[in-house]
């Protein structure tokens, strides 16, 4: 079954899969996305599209 998931080294911090998914991401500590649902839904799918440096992926 297909997870979301956040390459921690690529992302930049930008919040804008946690502005646009809050039920499956949120800012961690070091102000990073960090996955919180990793079910494969409509907005995880968005948040994959919109991720200015495709941080985020499904697998």
């Amino acid at each position: 079954m297909p997870k979301v998931k956040v390459d921690q080294n690529t992302c930049i911090g930008c919040g804008l899969c946690a502005g646009t998914c809050p039920e499956t991401f949120q800012m961690n500590m070091n102000g990073k996305s960090e996955v919180i649902n990793d079910e494969v839904t409509d907005c995880a799918k968005s948040a994959v599209e919109n991720c200015p440096v495709d941080a985020i992926s499904i697998e």
